[in-house]
């Protein structure tokens, strides 16, 4: 019981900024994939902002709150992935590359986008650069501890959470969008020989992260 509150307070924070990173995600994919031609992720209803088209129980929800329990609380986790059929596309190699990169390219966004929110936040108060999330606790009738404070943690967290689902998306192997990528550049031999370790390529990334 001395381990779950921070648990849940840790969870507090970094479920929103958690969910609309691997949302925005596939829906960057999704919107990529129709620019290019295919509308199947459209016709599929995926090309949504609405959450639960997007979630996955296991990738999304349970993975997530595992990783926060453990010891050091790293942090995995994914959505559905949208459908996609390069048959549909008009360069399928080159768009192939550019739908895999939509979905880091909207992470790398985000970051950005709530860095700018965080920079406005210390600005409008300079105090929240030393103020805990507990400090709510301790002033809860300031609006700064009750309305800033909050939004400055949820913002941080995101800026952390996106930066690293693109930096991980990249890593190129295949099924992450990094091994996409790379195999849409790469001659049709190697391009081949890539494409065939994405049965194995969690696997793969489950035993570097260990």
């Amino acid at each position: 019981m001395d381990t779950l509150g921070p648990i849940l307070h840790k969870i507090s924070y970094m479920a929103l900024p958690l969910l609309f990173a691997m949302v925005l995600h596939e829906y960057a994919h999704g919107w990529a994939a129709e620019k290019c031609g295919d509308p199947t992720a459209k016709l599929a209803g995926r090309l949504t902002f609405n959450p639960l088209a997007h979630i996955d129980p296991l990738g999304t929800i349970i993975l997530p709150l595992l990783c926060l329990a453990l010891p050091g609380s790293f942090l995995l986790g994914w959505a559905k992935p949208v459908p996609i059929d390069p048959r549909n596309m008009r360069q399928p190699r080159r768009d192939m590359a550019l739908v895999a990169g939509a979905g880091p390219g909207m992470n790398l966004l985000l970051a950005v986008l709530s860095a700018l929110v965080v920079a406005a936040l210390f600005a409008v108060d300079p105090t929240l650069l030393i103020r805990r999330p507990t400090d709510l606790e301790a002033q809860p009738s300031t609006f700064s501890a009750m309305f800033l404070l909050p939004i400055a943690v949820m913002a941080l967290y995101s800026v952390m959470i996106n930066v690293f689902l693109a930096l991980f998306n990249l890593i190129p192997i295949p099924p992450l969008d990094g091994g996409r990528i790379l195999t849409c550049l790469l001659p049709a031999k190697p391009a081949l020989a890539l494409a065939r370790l994405e049965p194995y390529g969690m696997l793969i990334l489950m035993g570097l992260i260990v």
